[in-house]
């Protein structure tokens, strides 16, 4: 839930405020009395973009493949037989 704040309290309780948003709370500022703008907790990107080798290995040697299993569901893929290769036009 927000709490709705005007323009004038942003701009003279600029500090209170924020210290507001990083406790997590969130605003609409108003100006006239008409919602202009959301004030909120920033939210951070927390999607992992590297694994450490040691822990890709770990998490990979717990792994059991099984080719035939592999190959027998690509081979299950319908691949159309019509496919056309867009760069020999």
């Amino acid at each position: 839930m927000s709490t709705e704040i005007r323009q004038s309290d942003l701009r003279n309780d600029n500090a209170a405020i924020m210290r507001r948003v990083s406790a997590g709370e969130a605003f609409v500022v108003t100006v006239n009395g008409r919602p202009v703008a959301d004030v909120l907790p920033h939210q951070r990107d927390t999607t992992r973009r590297f694994v450490p080798v040691d822990e890709a290995a770990r998490l990979l040697s717990h792994q059991t493949l099984d080719r035939a299993a592999w190959v027998a569901d690509i081979a299950a893929v319908p691949f159309p037989d019509d496919v056309e290769d867009p760069w020999e036009r």
